[in-house]
């Protein structure tokens, strides 16, 4: 009796073991359906901002500064090489929440923190077009703004504990998009309606200095005040915290990490400002390697946070920067326009440079470790791939969603659609008129093909970005046929969107659509 009861005993073991690596290996083989999601996103870092190559050669720029935790991320995800935002921020936010092209919410420009204030410059032909000044509104009746479902409102819906750290910057203030709260976050740190800080030092109290302070300081942080910790840090810490709720419940997350970094006003982060001025950068410049460094190291904390607390192999990490680098003439900064070479241009333009962005994702279950991808992206399809990932299907929004799920390219990296076509919408003025391809200015990628639309102008150039990535050979007279189909596409694209376009002042209609 004792024998047989032993046999009993071991082959219960033995079967229960022998379950626990099925599930063992179920768990690896089949993404969970609600995964953990982090959006770590920085404001105007560029493409060539970091020491990870995103151009297939290690170039002068990605020497220059030093990411290894954005390698580290590299190296056990999946890089895209031809992702996109906007040409500034705001709108790339607002698509990213709600999953529309830029030209559909008609959130075109970046948002005054003050409601009904227009943020374009004034010009001498053009009054400003139309386009959503008070940004994004969780709720109807709200004048110029787009009304629209958000993806936090959606997750939070579907059982997520969602959390907003940093910059939010979706709408003015005294319009409901501007506190996270109303988006569909639980927890909120530090986002308002303004788009950058006033004061990246805690010695400033971020910008809450009595007789001081505006609408760029920084809320939240009273903690932090006059102890040395630097925007960056204190921003970490906070989100790292409002994590331990979330995992201690065992309940999936949402994390919308918005950065503040690397935004003017460059100021010097003193943990690594140092090192850059020894290595020969001026004052400047050394400054912005210092707010990139700082950058990397708070995603560092994050991915430490996320491994040590077990649940790695069921977390997102999504990487990526709200448009193109900083590009800034002396005496402006001491930033050049080569800053983000082999890019044309940078933040406020529609080449390459000012939204073509660094892209990464980690996600065990599904995404190969240190591959890359080649397939374009655009910001607004965030919205549907994260919510496949989380398994919220069969949702309604009140927005049509423009961008498509990217999550067939986690499972296949060697996808690549080339029929698809990305669309870029600028109809503003922001003064920058150094810098090319911006004020007044539309594009269209398809394929291998870009077209730059001057709407001041009406004038269309046309590159071969697989052949010439700087865009410098316009080949828009060698050809006409290829102008005018992406031409005609673009114009209908805009034209069924109803874009905002510019206001001839000469005759108080706004400019016709490409092609009309």
């Amino acid at each position: 009796m004792d024998n047989r009861q032993t046999l009993y005993r071991f082959l219960q073991s033995i079967t229960f073991v022998i379950a626990m690596l099925a599930a063992h290996i179920d768990l690896h083989a089949q993404p969970s359906s609600h995964p953990n999601i982090i959006i770590f996103l920085v404001d105007d870092m560029g493409w060539e901002d970091t020491s990870v190559p995103f151009s297939g050669s290690i170039t002068s720029n990605n020497k220059k500064y030093h990411t290894p935790n954005m390698e580290r991320l590299a190296k056990e995800g999946l890089k895209f090489t031809n992702a996109y935002a906007a040409p500034v921020c705001t709108p790339t936010r607002v698509s990213l929440i709600t999953g529309m092209n830029v030209a559909h919410h008609g959130v075109t420009n970046w948002t005054s923190p003050f409601k009904n204030t227009n943020s374009d410059a004034k010009d001498s032909l053009y009054d400003p077009a139309g386009w959503n000044i008070n940004g994004f509104t969780p709720v109807a009746g709200i004048d110029r703004a787009v009304h629209a479902t958000a993806l936090p409102q959606l997750l939070k819906d579907a059982g997520y504990f969602t959390i907003h750290v940093g910059k939010a910057h979706w709408g003015p203030q005294g319009t409901p998009g501007a506190s996270p709260y109303n988006v569909g976050f639980t927890v909120n740190i530090s986002g308002h309606a303004a788009g950058h800080p006033q004061s990246y030092l805690s010695e400033d109290n971020y910008g809450n200095l009595p007789g001081k302070n505006s609408a760029q300081s920084v809320p939240d942080l009273e903690q932090y005040y006059q102890s040395g910790t630097f925007l960056t840090e204190a921003l970490t810490q906070e989100a790292i915290r409002s994590l331990e709720y979330p995992v201690a419940k065992k309940q999936p997350f949402f994390l919308h990490f918005g950065h503040y970094a690397v935004h003017v006003p460059l100021m010097a982060d003193k943990r690594y400002y140092q090192k850059y001025l020894d290595r020969g950068l001026d004052s400047a410049e050394a400054k912005y390697a210092s707010l990139i460094e700082g950058m990397d190291k708070s995603l560092g904390d994050v991915l430490d946070f996320v491994d040590k607390k077990g649940i790695k192999e069921n977390t997102v990490i999504l990487f990526l920067t709200d448009n193109g680098g900083l590009a800034l003439t002396p005496p402006r900064g001491g930033i050049h326009l080569t800053h983000n070479a082999p890019l044309k241009a940078g933040k406020g333009s529609v080449y390459e440079g000012g939204i073509r962005v660094p892209f990464i994702i980690r996600y065990p279950l599904l995404v190969k470790a240190g591959t890359t991808t080649h397939n374009p992206i655009i910001v607004e399809d965030i919205f549907p791939a994260m919510l496949e990932l989380a398994g919220v299907r069969n949702y309604h929004t009140i927005q049509k969603v423009d961008g498509l799920s990217f999550v067939p390219v986690l499972k296949n990296p060697a996808l690549s659609d080339t029929a698809r076509v990305l669309l870029w919408h600028y109809p503003n003025n922001w003064q920058n008129r150094d810098i090319p391809g911006t004020n007044y200015f539309s594009a269209l990628r398809k394929g291998r093909w870009k077209l730059i639309y001057s709407l001041r102008n009406n004038t269309a150039e046309l590159y071969d970005l697989y052949k010439d990535l700087s865009e410098e050979s316009d080949l828009s007279a060698t050809y006409p046929a290829k102008t005018k189909e992406l031409l005609h596409l673009l114009g209908k694209q805009l034209k069924d969107y109803n874009a905002p376009m510019p206001v001839d002042k000469r005759t108080g209609n706004p400019l016709p659509y490409p092609g009309e």
